[in-house]
Order: C-alpha cells, then sequence, then structure tokens
C-alpha cells in the first residue's frame, strides 16, 4: 500500500515537472498562433485567440526558407551516417582488436572532449579557404565527423557483448568484418539509435561553424537562415514571426524525438549500465 502510494506521488511530480518543463514551448506556439495586433496588447496565455496562421505563411513566402530546410536536412543526414559509420568502426576496432598502441590512440581521440570548438575554430576556417571548400556540403559536414563521445559510446558498447558470439561465428569461418557487419552491428542498433538521434540533434541546431563556413544565402542550414531573417524582419512582421520562425525550426526534432523516445532511453539505459 505504501509502495503503491510512494509511486502515485512520484508521478504526480513527474507530471508537473513535465507540465513545466512544457509552458516555455507552449507559450512559444501561443505566440507564433496571434495576430501582430493581438501580442502589441498582451502575450499573456496559452490558449490563442484569435488565431493565425499568417506568420507561418509569410516565413514560408521567404524564397529561400525551402533550400534552407534542405540544407538542413542534407547536412544533418550525412553527418549522422557518417558519424555512424565511423563511431561503430572504430568502436569495435578499440573494443575488440588487440593492435599495437590501442591504449595510447584511444586515449588521444578522448582527449578531444577537451579541446573547446573555438580553439580550433580559426585555423579550420583558414583550412577550409585554402582548399576553397567553403560553401559546400563537405565544409558543413566534415569537421563534425571527428566525434569522440560516439566512439567512447560504441567502445563501452561492444566491450560489453559476450565474446562468446564472436567465438560461435568464427566457427563458422567468419571474418572479422563479417562477425562485425553481421554480428556485432545489429546488436548495436539501440546505441546506434541514441547516437543518431544526439548527431542529427547536433547537426539540425548547430550555429556557430554554419554561420563561418556558409557565407551565401543559398548555403545557409536552417538555423543560420532563421536567424538571419530574425535581424531583418523581426521590426517589420513583428514578435509572431520569431515565434513562427522557432516553431518552425522546432518541429522537425520534437517529431523526431516521439517517434525514437522508445529507442533513445533503450540505449541510454543499455549503454549507461555497462
Amino acid at each position: 500500500m505504501n509502495r503503491t502510494l510512494t509511486d502515485r506521488l512520484i508521478l504526480a511530480l513527474v507530471v508537473v515537472a513535465a507540465f513545466v518543463w512544457m509552458m516555455p514551448m507552449l507559450w512559444v506556439l501561443t505566440l507564433s498562433l496571434k495576430p501582430n495586433e493581438e501580442l502589441v496588447r498582451s502575450t499573456n496565455g496559452i490558449i490563442p485567440w484569435p488565431r493565425t496562421l499568417e506568420h507561418f505563411a509569410t516565413l514560408l513566402r521567404v524564397s529561400l526558407t525551402p533550400r534552407w530546410l534542405l540544407n538542413s536536412v542534407v547536412v544533418a543526414l550525412g553527418m549522422t551516417a557518417a558519424t555512424l559509420l565511423l563511431s561503430s568502426l572504430a568502436g569495435y576496432a578499440f573494443a575488440r582488436i588487440d593492435f599495437p598502441g590501442r591504449r595510447a590512440v584511444f586515449l588521444l581521440v578522448m582527449a578531444g572532449l577537451m579541446v573547446p570548438e573555438q580553439a580550433i575554430l580559426v585555423p579550420l576556417h583558414a583550412m577550409f579557404a585554402d582548399w576553397e571548400l567553403h560553401n559546400t556540403y563537405f565544409s558543413l559536414i566534415a569537421p563534425r565527423l571527428a566525434g569522440p563521445m560516439g566512439v567512447f559510446l560504441m567502445t563501452q558498447f561492444f566491450k560489453a557483448v559476450p565474446r562468446e558470439l564472436e567465438e560461435a561465428a568464427e566457427l563458422d569461418n567468419a571474418g572479422r568484418f563479417k562477425i562485425f557487419w553481421s554480428v556485432m552491428l545489429p546488436l548495436s542498433r539501440p546505441a546506434l539509435t541514441t547516437l543518431g538521434i544526439f548527431t542529427f540533434l547536433f547537426a539540425w541546431n548547430d550555429f556557430l561553424w554554419p554561420v563561418v563556413t556558409a557565407t551565401q544565402p543559398e548555403m545557409y542550414t536552417l538555423s543560420v537562415g532563421l536567424g538571419s531573417l530574425q535581424g531583418n524582419f523581426a521590426m517589420s512582421e513583428g514578435l509572431g514571426f520569431l515565434m513562427a520562425s522557432a516553431v518552425f525550426a522546432s518541429a522537425p526534432m520534437l517529431i523526431l524525438y516521439i517517434v525514437f523516445q522508445r529507442y533513445i532511453v533503450q540505449g541510454i539505459a543499455i549503454t549507461g549500465g555497462k
């Protein structure tokens, strides 16, 4: 009985905390659906009345917004796919292949976590400028592929997989790559899903490097493009337009989390318990 009461109290606290956490998002959505005339008078309340979609229509009328959305999708998907491939290969090598200097190389990779992004921004910019690669998808994706956290996550996951599975595959004359591709990779789906979602989220919201390497409006990502619109349209279009921009940029991430939340929780639980 006491345990049931405790569980109900915990559930109630979680519901309250979730509601408090969602309030800012509901408020932003409300403001994006209110006419500017109403927003001038008051920004209170979470029920939009009267309602309008004019702010979203104005956002989509901006000619380059669909291109920015396409750029973000290409960059996020490309970065996610490449990160999953590189991190899983490196993680498997560190976890299962006993090569000379493995520990030293792993520590060197992990040292990348201690290097702040701002410290390498100038040399990175100069390098891509010398190669004349700015304003390309390659320049938007490539610098973000050096992901020590992804390598660490996959290494920890592969270390926890029983070696008996590999030994059984070796008895069937499976080579190293076939063991990785046919045995280890399917088992790592929860960890890969978690890493993929967080990588996609990071790529979608990334602002600092894209604003440096993308100097032509046609190559802006959605975060950079909407940021430029805030400066150009904020005074003329009002608060509702800014809130519509925020909703437009964050909606894909919210949908992604809702669809894959089971895998996120499962992946964190599995990798965190090893």
